[in-house]
């Protein structure tokens, strides 16, 4: 047998057991089943509401559903165990056997079906779906959809955190569909995220109020910062002014230049020449300097 119909065949016959023990067990809470296969035979779980009614009296039920999973469906060696469900809100398949079950008995399916998904919820599902089709209220047959939480409707998260169940409610009119989809409170969604904790309000308010005291002790240093440089510019002048003047002192050798005076001169400028470089003093500057000097009142 190819790999391909094996797979098939193994699906087909998982979904018809889950049939069979719906039909079997409808009065006990059925509420799904679980096969794996062992190299001592077949395990096959079966979850249900009421445990004592799958086992029977004196293991009566649980060994006629044996022997049909041998003669119906072929199977060797099976191994049929029953776990209670303790928690039977967030079981998918038993809430919407009761959605069907109250539609049947007269519930309006709206009020079915809010009550349903409220009870699921209240649970503490992540989320939940009802849908419920079929003729509702008149001859066409619609849908109705209930929504709450998160849920998701495809990919493979939808299959591994969304259980699904399904029932058929009889009705007069016709048969309603009803499915339920119930994300469990512990799955994991692909989405979700963690937010990493911050640094504590006391610590941050602390540091706020530390931040200007230490901006006011830094103004003196910066004052006193930009003092010394206004020194150091002043002393830079004076010290051009003082080496200008040296320069323009008497020459080393005694060698006397040739003084000539301004006639027509307001501040009695005097001029020579040394070493090819023209010097003056007049009435503000009393002292031998370069006539290209640009004094401070020309800078203004």
């Amino acid at each position: 047998m190819a790999v391909e119909k094996k797979f098939v065949k193994d699906g087909y016959t998982k979904a018809s057991l889950d049939e069979h023990f719906a039909k079997q067990l409808g009065r006990s809470g059925y509420g799904g089943m679980n096969m794996s296969r062992t190299p001592l035979g077949t395990q096959i779980t079966i979850y249900s509401e009421k445990p004592g009614m799958v086992i029977g009296k004196a293991g009566k039920v649980i060994r006629k559903l044996t022997q049909d999973v041998v003669d119906i469906y072929g199977i060797d060696n099976p191994q049929l165990d029953a776990q209670e469900i303790k928690k039977t809100e967030l079981n998918a398949q038993i809430m919407a056997n009761r959605l069907a079950s109250s539609i049947e008995r007269g519930w309006y399916f709206r009020k079915a079906g809010t009550n349903t998904i409220r009870a699921v919820m209240g649970a503490g599902a992540l989320g939940c779906e009802i849908i419920i089709s079929g003729k509702l209220t008149g001859a066409r047959a619609r849908t109705e959809k209930f929504i709450d939480g998160y849920v998701k409707h495809s990919g493979h998260p939808a299959e591994q955190i969304v259980d699904t169940g399904y029932a058929v409610a009889i009705k007069k009119l016709g048969t309603l569909g009803c499915r339920v989809k119930i994300v469990q409170p512990g799955a994991i969604l692909p989405d979700a995220f963690k937010m990493i904790e911050g640094v504590p309000m006391e610590k941050v308010e602390a540091d706020d109020a530390v931040a200007p005291a230490a901006e006011v002790a830094s103004e003196p240093e910066v004052a006193v910062v930009a003092e010394e440089a206004v020194v150091e510019a002043e002393s830079e002048v004076v010290t051009e002014e003082v080496a200008e003047v040296e320069a323009c002192a008497e020459p080393a050798d005694g060698s006397a230049a040739d003084e000539i005076v301004v006639e027509d001169s307001d501040i009695n400028e005097v001029r020579r020449l040394v070493d090819d470089v023209w010097q003056h003093k007049h009435n503000e500057y009393d002292y031998w300097h370069p006539m290209a000097r640009v004094h401070k009142e020309a800078k203004k």
